[in-house]
Parts: structure tokens; C-alpha cells; sequence
């Protein structure tokens, strides 16, 4: 079988074996797995969950995963793009995915979207986005896909995985990830889009960022004006919005 849709498949028994342990630390009634591919990853989760609802975009992966696991009641398949797949009518759940990398923050982005119904999410992604997740203040990976996941959830870098575990192996290095969504989210929707104005030009001033949307006059009589956002943790970017 090819490799459709950019995909490395991993298949090292010990990591899988991991990576389902971080989705499932304990039973859980439902999972959501993205992009199950092979459906090695979807062998482990089976043996952790009450239900397991995977969607693939690959039609003969796809028609793979159904032969395998077609007897099986807890497992059902979407065969669909995960961008356009509707997630939200299967309540709480946990979601996981070896993710293509060029399409890693939509579907983060997608995860987050469930909202109260993301009990947490693992995925398997390039290490450099997995950096940029957890970066902090200051750090040359810190920037808007930092601030708006951290903004509506914990994210730990739980291990990292060598291209040699994959087939074909991939030319970067990956990582686990965990997201746990916070009890409430650190600030409201409508603040992202503050942040991704703060980070339009990143060695730019705040001010000068703010300028074109909120003028001169607004922007420079903010707090913090005269920094860079990189430079700035959420709660400094939070008393900006706040002043606006």
C-alpha cells in the first residue's frame, strides 16, 4: 500500500503502545481517532476505550481498516476530510492522531473547537510545532499558535520520536503532545484575534502592530505599547485587550 496524503506510519509497537496510554490513562467511553491510517495505533486504543470512532480521507486505507475491524462493535469509521468531518454530536471524548504536518494546526484548531466535549488531546506531530506549542515569553518559538492553544488548554510535551520509527521515515524529528483543556478558557474568543494583530509583524512593536487596526492615537497610549509581543506572557497580552 502507497503512502497517500504525505503520511509516515508509525510502527513501533512501544510508542503506540505510549502514545494510547497518554489518550487512555484509564478507560475511557469514547475516543476519536484522526487519520488512523494502518490502524496500528487504532489496535491499542480499542483495547482502552468503549468506542472508538476513527476518520480516515483515504479511500483504501479506509476500505483496510474496515475489513480489519468491521467485526468489531466498538470501532466505526468517517470517511471524510477531518476538516470538513462534524464532530460535535458525539459528545465528550478524547482525540488523538498521528497528524500530517502540513496540516497540523487546523486540526488542532479542529480538536479545540469541541469545546466542553474535548476531554483532552494527543497527537503525534513534527517536533518544531511541538516546540511552538509550549514555548514560553521570550523564545524564538513563541508566537500566535502558542499563545491561542495555550490560551484554552495545558500543553505538555510528554516524549519525543526519531524518524527511524516510521515508514518511510520522515526528514524531521516528531513529539507527543497532550492538550487538557482548562476548566474555563483563559480569555474569550474574540481575543485571539487581538493576538494574532499583536503578532501580524513579529519583530514590530505592539504599538506599532495595533496601529493599523485601532490607530495611532489608541495604540499609543496602551500599556506595554513599546514591547514586542514576543516578549509578552498572556496575561501581560490580556491587560492590553482589556484597555481596548
Amino acid at each position: 500500500m502507497g503512502r497517500p496524503l504525505g503520511q509516515h506510519f508509525l510502527y513501533q509497537r512501544p510508542i503506540l503502545e505510549r502514545i494510547a496510554e497518554a489518550v487512555c490513562p484509564e478507560r475511557e467511553p469514547l475516543c476519536i481517532e484522526i487519520g488512523p491510517g494502518l490502524g496500528v495505533l487504532t489496535e491499542c486504543l480499542l483495547e482502552r476505550c468503549d468506542r472508538l470512532v476513527t476518520v480516515e480521507l483515504d479511500p483504501l486505507l479506509a476500505g483496510s481498516l474496515r475489513a480489519r475491524y468491521e467485526l468489531d462493535p466498538r470501532f466505526s469509521l468517517i470517511e471524510a476530510d477531518i476538516l470538513d468531518a462534524d464532530l460535535s454530536g458525539f459528545g465528550p471524548a478524547v482525540v488523538c492522531g498521528n497528524i500530517p504536518y502540513y496540516i497540523t494546526s487546523p486540526i488542532i484548531e479542529k480538536a479545540l473547537s469541541l469545546g466542553p466535549n474535548l476531554i483532552r488531546a494527543v497527537f503525534l506531530i513534527q517536533k518544531e510545532v511541538a516546540d511552538r506549542l509550549i514555548a514560553q515569553p521570550g523564545s524564538k518559538d513563541y508566537g500566535y499558535l502558542s499563545v491561542c492553544t495555550q490560551v484554552a488548554c495545558r500543553v505538555e510535551k510528554l516524549f519525543g520520536v526519531k524518524p527511524n520509527a516510521f515508514r518511510p521515515p520522515p526528514k524531521v524529528d516528531s513529539a507527543v503532545v497532550r492538550l487538557t483543556p482548562h476548566d474555563k478558557p483563559l480569555a474569550p474568543p474574540a481575543f485571539l484575534k487581538f493576538v494574532s494583530a499583536c503578532f501580524q509583524h513579529k519583530r514590530k512593536t505592539l504599538r506599532n502592530n495595533l496601529a493599523a487596526r485601532y490607530g495611532h492615537q489608541i495604540a499609543d497610549a496602551l500599556p506595554h505599547g513599546g514591547r514586542r509581543a514576543e516578549e509578552m506572557s498572556i496575561e501581560q497580552l490580556l491587560e492590553v485587550y482589556r484597555c481596548l
